[in-house]
């Protein structure tokens, strides 16, 4: 997920409205109260907002939401977190289903979760293809690290298998290599609005020979608190294997999410690649993959050469005939690098060969053989930074995946208390430079119902990761991996030696 940037004024803006309070100030000449200001303190955010698209257009899909808060020091006692069903805009333009406990169709109850208290995860569900895009906040204690995850089981159909994303919080950029408008593939983009303003949204797509013509992507307004599912091919008359989708937003702010769906080798979400960077990592490859293709691509101008390798169990290794990979600038790029974990836990790790230029990159991962095949993607991600947190994780079916590129890393992993009970346990892992590691997580004593896993890095360089759900649906390897990128639960807020109230006099 890509963050504009934001002037002075409008950055102090957005740190007083989740820290409660800012101090903004011309520079001062030494021995001022102003010039004496201490390094930043990172304190707990105060108010955070995630947004979950409708999980399926299936009959028979049935989705389960999690909702998890790390216990946070210096959050306080107070504060609330919920979700609730985004309305839709009905015929006659009002917003149905924001105070009738329906959805915008009027049939399904909103599937709503409520929090009760830090460290305890709060599960719920719905059924068919009538659940809703979801809208939450959270504030005081439940704000810092809020994670919530949406998983759905189709049983047939296109896209049967195991779906799941990581509900995501507004912004105005998105990047996703890896959607296609191919004949068997049916790809929508899912942008939620959570705010009391309708947001103007332009779709662009790039294929293998640059920007496709579209006119019916620009504009395209978001009716407040609603969500909008946007039919790729409907924007282009071109059928490409291999698209980028960026999701530029003029006014608001949105959530958005691509659920990318097979009529043979099922599907998943398609999150948003991080910010195009010179180098990226692509953690947790399961390492039973049968096939793996990387879709890359740069906004800028120049041409990017990457290096291509995978940090294996064992360290970075090259994988034959897939040394570099060569993206020209504004065209999306594939490369199939076929079974390259090799029965191995991989992440991929891109470097620039020569001058770095930004690029964005997912994966597409496939798992099984012939018509028992399922499908997910792995984005390219942030680091773990601070902490990071999977929900919906149960005693089977959960591996965590961390790969430490650069340097050996400590990191400690907590699994919290059940959804219906248990004890919380802690572990600490070491993972080497160059590495990937597939680690079976603790499991809190007890168990009962599900568990999120909380991942902190104690000592040493970056560490990246990724968790997969996995389940076995009448012999498919169903499948569903989500990133760990940092939770973003703390904001950097100068201190000083000096009451500023002396500067308002």
């Amino acid at each position: 997920m890509n963050r504009t940037t934001l002037s002075l004024i409008a950055g102090a803006t957005a740190l007083a409205a989740v820290t409660g309070f800012a101090a903004l100030s011309a520079p001062d000449a030494p021995g001022t109260a102003a010039a004496t200001a201490k390094a930043a303190a990172q304190l707990p955010v105060e108010r955070t907002s995630l947004l979950c698209p409708a999980p399926s257009l299936s009959d028979i899909a049935e989705t389960s939401y999690t909702s998890f808060t790390p216990v946070t020091k210096g959050t306080g006692s107070g504060g609330k977190a919920e979700l609730q069903a985004a309305a839709e805009e009905s015929a006659d333009g009002s917003q149905a289903g924001k105070d009738d406990g329906k959805s915008g169709k009027g049939k399904t109850q909103k599937p709503v979760l409520t929090p009760r208290e830090p460290g305890k995860p709060v599960t719920g569900d719905s059924s068919g293809a009538e659940a809703p895009a979801l809208v939450g906040t959270a504030d005081g204690r439940f704000a810092p690290g809020w994670t919530v995850q949406e998983t759905t089981e189709v049983a047939a159909g296109t896209g049967r298998g195991l779906q799941g994303v990581n509900c995501t919080a507004p912004d105005t950029n998105f990047w996703f290599p890896g959607a296609s408008t191919a004949a068997d593939r049916t790809d929508y983009v899912h942008l939620t609005n959570p705010d009391d303003s309708a947001a103007v949204v332009d779709v662009e797509l790039y294929g293998k020979d640059g920007a496709l013509q579209s006119t019916v992507g620009e504009g395209i307004t978001v009716q407040p608190h609603s969500s909008e599912p946007i039919l790729l091919s409907t924007l282009t008359d071109e059928r490409q294997t291999d698209l980028t989708v960026h999701v530029n937003v003029r006014s608001g702010r949105v959530g958005a999410a691509v659920q990318a769906l097979d009529d043979k080798i099922g599907g998943d979400w398609l999150a948003a690649s991080t910010d195009p960077s010179g180098s990226l990592v692509l953690p947790g490859i399961p390492k039973d993959a049968t096939s793996v293709r990387l879709v890359a691509f740069t906004p800028d101008d120049a041409d990017a050469d990457l290096k291509v390798r995978l940090a294996s169990p064992s360290g970075l290794i090259t994988p034959a005939g897939h040394e570099t990979v060569h993206v020209k600038g504004g065209m999306t790029t594939a490369v199939d690098l076929g079974d390259v974990t090799r029965g191995e836990a991989g992440s991929l790790v891109l470097t620039p060969t020569d001058q770095s230029v930004p690029v964005v990159a997912a994966l597409k991962v496939v798992r099984g053989k012939g018509d028992q095949q399922e499908t997910a993607f792995i984005p390219a991600t942030r680091p773990v930074g601070t902490r990071a947190t999977s929900a919906d994780n149960s005693a089977k079916g959960s591996t965590l995946s961390l790969t430490a590129p650069d340097r050996a890393a400590t990191v400690k992993v907590t699994a919290s208390a059940g959804s219906e009970g248990g004890t919380p346990v802690s572990k600490t892992y070491t993972i080497k430079a160059g590495t990937t590691q597939d680690i079976e997580p603790p499991v809190p004593g007890g168990l009962k119902g599900t568990y999120a896993l909380t991942v902190e890095p104690v000592s040493g360089g970056p560490v990246y990761g990724a968790r997969t759900l996995a389940a076995s649906e009448d012999g498919v390897p169903a499948f569903t991996v989500q990133t760990l990128p940092d939770d973003r639960g703390t904001v950097a807020v100068p201190e000083a030696d000096e009451d500023l109230s002396v500067l308002q006099k």
